[in-house]
């Protein structure tokens, strides 16, 4: 795997855990699309304020040595990012329409 390629497979997890929360919390939902574009940047400014601590991409093939560890680590703040971005754009939607 390359750093690119486990990017991008943050970002569609992002985007998955975004759609699927928004599925099972109705009241979070922005549609199919909106849950797209707030599963791709709540996991990408999550993986990016966080990567600093070692699990960004790039030290995950640190050398051309692989840590499944890490990558583990990084798939589930990438899902997080994606369901707290939601969960964010949400209570801001909400704030912004009073």
């Amino acid at each position: 795997m390359t750093g690119t390629l486990i990017s991008l497979i943050s970002i569609v997890i992002g985007i998955i855990s975004a759609i699927i929360f928004g599925k099972f919390y109705e009241k979070y939902t922005f549609g199919f699309k909106g849950n797209t574009l707030i599963g791709v940047f709540g996991s990408v400014l999550l993986i990016k304020t966080f990567g600093r601590l070692g699990f960004d991409p790039w030290s995950i093939m640190n050398d051309g040595d692989f840590d499944a560890f890490r990558l583990a680590i990084n798939f589930l703040v990438s899902a997080l990012g994606g369901v707290l971005g939601l969960m964010l754009a949400k209570k801001i939607y909400l704030k912004l329409n009073k």
